[in-house]
């Protein structure tokens, strides 16, 4: 009996190792990005391969799958109502944590290449994205105010998603360009990459790339939030010599 179950245990070893004969080897063209005072955005190469122990199987084809995500920050959604004449605060719900950039490139139809079920479980898209646990308690019609944070963002395009915008070749290389807005909050900005076959995640590779102040708006930024009496005796003097340097500019145009 043992040996029975020692060669069923053999047949199917071969079609295991198959499917998990597939991995990600991948790159970023930057894995720093420095906000100047003259930072307009970046944009950022991804690429990679996929590494195979043998050839690639036939049937359904390859797809890739890319993810940029912000750092995430939680928030309240407010709903205004018109009474009486004007615009009120209403209901309210809270956002656990809410990515202020995410960005999904894919070399296909999203619903095509990715299941629902394989989407839950890695929370790719941005339905996912976005945790709001208990929103539906403190609000009827809670995804009315997620599905209005999305259409907000992606009207700034602090959300994005891209289909068909990843190149992939012969099912082995590929990459793609993500554009970060030049309104980046600091923080490690994830990069996940994911090769899927017949909706299945047969991979995924996770990346970070930092965004960090840099210069004299590092400096400033260090200052405002670890010595802020400081920083406002130094902004009260600049004020003060701003204000006298105007004056003394206005009596010497009046002569």
């Amino acid at each position: 009996m043992m040996k029975r179950a020692a060669l069923i245990a053999m047949l199917f070893l071969p079609s295991a190792a198959c499917a998990a004969g597939e991995e990600i080897v991948s790159g970023l063209s930057q894995n720093r990005v420095a906000i100047t005072a003259n930072f307009d955005g970046s944009e950022i190469l991804i690429y990679g391969a996929v590494k195979r122990d043998s050839p690639a199987p036939k049937g359904a084809p390859l797809e890739v799958i890319i993810t940029v995500e912000g750092p995430s920050t939680p928030l309240v959604i407010r709903r205004k109502e018109y009474v009486a004449g004007i615009w009120v605060n209403a209901s309210a719900i809270t956002v656990d944590a809410a990515p202020s950039f995410y960005a999904v490139a894919t070399s296909g139809p999203i619903d095509k290449i990715l299941t629902r079920t394989e989407d839950l479980r890695f929370k790719i898209t941005l339905d996912h994205a976005i945790r709001a646990i208990g929103a539906a308690s403190e609000a009827q019609g809670a995804e009315e105010f997620t599905a209005a944070l999305r259409r907000i963002r992606s009207d700034d395009q602090s959300y994005r998603l891209m289909q068909g915008r990843v190149q992939l070749v012969q099912e082995t290389l590929f990459r793609t360009d993500i554009a970060l807005p030049a309104n980046l909050i600091e923080g490690a900005y994830k990069v996940r990459m994911f090769i899927t076959r017949d909706g299945r995640v047969l991979d995924q590779e996770e990346r970070l790339i930092d965004v960090r102040k840099a210069g004299l708006e590092r400096a400033l930024y260090v200052m405002a939030h670890e010595q802020p009496f400081l920083y406002g005796l130094i902004s009260l003097a600049l004020a003060a010599l701003a204000g006298w340097a105007a004056s003394a500019g206005f009596r010497l145009l009046r002569r």
